[in-house]
């Protein structure tokens, strides 16, 4: 009975003796088995349902099993894929980059990563990740990214450098031309601006706004004929004629001469915006310098019917006068506006020179 007892005894301080962390790793083990078990029955449940064309509850299932298992390639690799059918592109990012941070660093990923990235205006990242597909890939055609963002920084001269690689690289793609003529156009470089334009429009014909900026830029260059040649094509190819591009159109044809056209643009805009005091204003300049003195005036006594204190106008209808041979009526009004704005004065000794 002794002996039966010590080893009873013995039995149990040995198993009192077995280390808690000996135990802790046991249950560890269980649970990492249960927690895989576990991912795998959702994962494969995702894969049912994604190949029965159920993308929307293929996702529920992958979700699921991530909740056991944030560690597998392939499951962020289905998620990736699944978020991009479903056009939930934040979501598809941060699975990409999950992938690079579990080791996958391939060509494929980085394109993904960068396309999202450009997409979604993450523009860090999308010289980031331009960076990294280019050494996993040399054949990848990263520029054109690189090239925008650089854009859109204003940083013009590493667009420009960065734009022309990408034009090598994509001779088709006209948004490339488009970004280098708004680049020198921003620096008010015109006149290198234009070949550019041209040539994103040659590419690409679909876009009237283009079309509609070279003319702009034709305007700002005092090429009044190709102003109004590209702001014409512009309009034709389905530009929305608004009250901007109507008054440009406009003062296009005033400014080559054609009166008849650039009044007749200007009296539609008035219709719409009646006290526009620019706008009477070009019109009733447009009359004085054809020598249509009576029609100028009346246009200048519509600027002072809104504004009665317009100095400039009364001026103006007072030269009008002058032009007309009514000097003493002319040069009473020219002396009261000077009283009004004593810095016409400056005009009136200009238009008494010589040749003006």
């Amino acid at each position: 009975m002794l002996i039966l007892s010590n080893i009873r005894t013995t039995k149990n301080n040995l198993l009192l003796a077995v280390p808690a962390t000996f135990l802790l790793l046991t249950v560890s083990a269980f649970s990492f088995s249960q927690n895989k078990d576990s991912a795998d029955h959702f994962f494969q449940k995702g894969l049912q349902e994604k190949q029965n064309g159920r993308r929307l509850e293929s996702l529920k299932q992958f979700e699921k099993a991530l909740k056991y298992d944030t560690t597998s390639q392939a499951l962020f690799a289905e998620l990736a894929s699944v978020y991009m059918d479903l056009r939930k592109y934040h979501h598809a990012r941060e699975a990409y980059k999950k992938l690079v941070q579990l080791g996958d660093n391939s060509a494929v990923n980085y394109k993904q990563l960068l396309t999202l990235s450009f997409n979604l205006k993450q523009q860090d990242d999308v010289l980031l990740y331009a960076d990294k597909l280019k050494k996993a890939d040399p054949s990848e055609k990263v520029n054109f990214y690189i090239g925008k963002v650089h854009y859109d920084r204003e940083n013009y001269g590493e667009a420009i450098q960065t734009l022309n690689t990408a034009a090598n690289e994509d001779p088709a793609n006209a948004e490339v031309p488009y970004m280098i003529a708004r680049s020198y156009a921003d620096m008010l470089n015109y006149k290198q601006s234009i070949p550019f334009f041209q040539k994103a429009i040659a590419l690409d014909s679909t876009k009237p706004y283009w079309i509609y900026e070279m003319a702009l830029i034709y305007y700002a260059m005092n090429d009044s004929k190709n102003t109004l040649k590209y702001m014409l094509e512009a309009g034709n190819k389905g530009l929305p004629k608004g009250n901007d591009y109507m008054e440009n159109l406009g003062i296009a044809y005033l400014d080559l001469g054609d009166l008849e056209n650039g009044i007749k643009i200007m009296n539609e805009i008035l219709k719409r915006k009646p006290s526009d005091i620019n706008i009477l204003n070009m019109v009733a300049e447009a009359y004085y310098y054809k020598g249509k003195y009576n029609d100028a005036i009346d246009y200048w006594d519509k600027i002072l019917e809104y504004d009665k204190q317009n100095a400039s106008a009364l001026y103006m209808i007072g030269m009008s006068y002058q032009k007309k041979g009514d000097k003493d009526k002319g040069q009473l009004l020219c002396d009261k506006a000077i009283e009004m704005d004593p810095g016409l004065a400056n005009l009136k000794q200009k238009k008494q020179m010589p040749g003006l």
